[in-house]
């Protein structure tokens, strides 16, 4: 199960979108659920306002939904999330 995601910076300097990938590395080795992969978007023209986007690895759904649940991942959460407008797509390849 895969997760594919891009964040819009709203609120904060661009600063803030650095350390929010920091901290979902540090997330993800807490969890160790995932293996997660991010960048800062390359095609801001095409894609505009979408400044990170990544794609995290599961075992499968229940560990997906394990780490939305988790308690690490939701103190991130509410950190970041009135910093962002999300945009999230999960599927399997």
């Amino acid at each position: 199960m895969n997760r594919m995601g891009s964040v819009s910076v709203q609120r904060g300097p661009v600063g803030e979108l650095h350390h929010a990938a920091k901290l979902i590395f540090v997330d993800a080795g807490q969890i160790q659920l995932l293996t997660p992969t991010l960048g800062v978007n390359s095609d801001l023209p095409r894609i505009a306002g979408y400044e990170l986007g990544g794609v995290m690895k599961f075992t499968d759904r229940s560990a997906l939904d394990a780490y939305g649940a988790h308690p690490v991942h939701q103190k991130l959460l509410q950190w970041l999330m009135p910093l962002i407008d999300p945009l999230e797509v999960d599927f399997e390849a």
